[in-house]
């Protein structure tokens, strides 16, 4: 399926780079990218990937918009509170780009249907603030064997990384033994600059770009840290975890 004159117009700045070019931005187009959280750090994903043409994105997010909510979540409007978090980002996105596919959730990832809802994707990105939840899809993720783009924000910090196991470790591998959910602050009580998600929300996207285009240098086994009030980031090494329950038995291919 080639692009149409109206895409080519639409995606000028992208084809002009000699990494996509119009193959490159075609990738993106048959491209399927399922968004877990439609929050602070789903806001900027989704309407970078929905302005960049990715052809099929998926969303699933439990909550409804809630005015405490818009300080950080820029997806989302005033009139919108109330409304479905999935739904609310759709129009939004819809409005920046009515030629591609968005399906929504509006429920909350579960043992149940994690299957169902990242089992066909070309990778997942993780947008949750839900310790469990993320441990779940990277599950899901090393069985099916996509890449999981994460992202991590409190206070005036944030983390990315790509976690596919099929080339480095994955996210249990960080986390031999999984924290009690009791030692871990409760984003609910935490304040957050609001910039801080919209700076590794781009981050994320930005992983997600390289992994479907294959351009780069994907966070893959290494982990990107954010200091918002140094203006600093630096990067750690992630090793895979010869043991790890999750990822053990896979080998990293050459």
């Amino acid at each position: 399926m080639d692009l149409s004159a109206r895409e080519l117009e639409r995606y000028k700045k992208h084809t002009l780079l000699p990494e996509v070019g119009e193959t490159g931005q075609l990738k993106l187009k048959n491209a399927s990218v399922l968004v877990v959280g439609a929050g602070g750090l789903g806001s900027p994903v989704c309407l970078y990937l929905a302005a960049a043409g990715v052809g099929h994105i998926s969303l699933i997010d439990g909550d409804v918009v809630d005015l405490s909510n818009l300080q950080r979540q820029v997806i989302h409007d005033s009139d919108h509170c109330g409304m479905e978090k999935v739904e609310s980002a759709a129009l939004r996105m819809r409005k920046i780009n009515p030629e591609i596919q968005i399906d929504l959730f509006p429920e909350a990832l579960t043992e149940i249907n994690a299957n169902r809802i990242i089992n066909g994707n070309d990778l997942v990105v993780d947008c949750t603030d839900n310790l469990p939840v993320r441990f779940l899809i990277n599950s899901q993720c090393v069985r099916d064997g996509i890449p999981m783009v994460y992202g991590a924000v409190f206070r005036y910090e944030g983390q990315v990384a790509v976690f596919d196991a099929k080339r480095g470790p994955c996210y249990r591998c960080m986390y031999p033994v999984i924290p009690d959910e009791s030692s871990v602050p409760d984003p609910g009580l935490s304040g957050l600059l609001a910039t801080i998600p919209g700076v590794i929300g781009l981050m994320q996207a930005n992983e997600v770009f390289k992994l479907l285009l294959g351009i780069g240098d994907p966070l893959i086994g290494r982990l990107l840290l954010f200091d918002g009030l140094a203006g600093e980031t630096r990067t750690v090494r992630l090793q895979k975890v010869p043991a790890c329950p999750e990822c053990g038995h896979i080998n990293i291919r050459g």
